[in-house]
């Protein structure tokens, strides 16, 4: 691999390249074992995702949803009128999510490959959802992932987002953009504060931004009091 900088793709290249030759974290082992104790593995949806319906703001339309793992979310946007495709990096995740939708006998359209490899028309999708992928996102990429973002939402579609609080139960590291680099590693997953999402996300309009409501297993619903809920609209 050639290391020169010539252009700012080169750049956002050399800084993925950074962190991920210090990190030992592999996606596809993670996902490996299905039977782990990790809580968002339960075949559930998101209580904030459901409540979206539940107030009104989510019918039916065209959906996208980022890092989808094993499909949860997915699969009940699709069950609820939703035409969707489901993106995650983890071939072992898309794989469960595949199994999990023929035995609902669902259809979602799941792809195995990054969120900023995605082709998709301007103004695709009415709602964009994201459960835990963007706090495993680099500083340096929020602008790579906000430009996804606005690509591809209709004007007044909805942004759904869940994220890890700082210094949550099992993520959320208390550390500035800047540390990152110095650390070279997202400590697991970045912590943010309701004023730091407001900041970076300041171009949409806030519908609502709240804790997770806690939900005892087992349930129909999945909830966690360390994750951030919030839901915008495009201007």
């Amino acid at each position: 691999m050639k290391e020169s900088i010539h252009n700012y793709d080169d750049l956002l290249e050399m800084l993925d390249t950074l962190l991920l030759e210090n990190s030992q974290f592999n996606w596809n082992n993670f996902y490996a074992n299905r039977e782990k104790q990790i809580p968002f593995f339960v075949n559930a949806p998101d209580e904030n995702l459901v409540s979206y319906f539940d107030q009104g703001f989510f019918h039916s339309g065209r959906a996208l949803e980022l890092g989808c793992g094993p499909g949860r979310n997915a699969i009940y946007l699709a069950e609820n009128g939703f035409s969707v495709d489901a993106v995650d990096l983890s071939e072992e995740g898309i794989s469960w999510g595949r199994e999990r939708a023929i035995e609902k006998n669902i259809q979602v359209n799941f792809i195995n490959k990054s969120i900023f490899d995605l082709e998709h028309e301007k103004g695709t999708y009415d709602i964009v959802y994201d459960s835990g992928c963007f706090h495993h996102i680099a500083p340096h990429r929020r602008m790579s992932y906000l430009e996804l973002l606005n690509k591809a939402l209709k004007p007044n579609g909805y942004f759904g987002l869940t994220c890890f609080i700082p210094n949550g139960e099992l993520g959320g590291a208390n550390i500035s953009d800047w540390e990152v680099y110095r650390l070279r590693s997202l400590q697991g997953g970045l912590g943010y504060t309701e004023e730091k999402l407001k900041e970076i996300f300041h171009d949409y309009e806030v519908i609502e931004i709240r804790k997770m409501k806690e939900i005892e297993p087992p349930n129909q619903l999945f909830g966690v009091p360390f994750l951030w809920t919030a839901l915008f609209r495009k201007k």
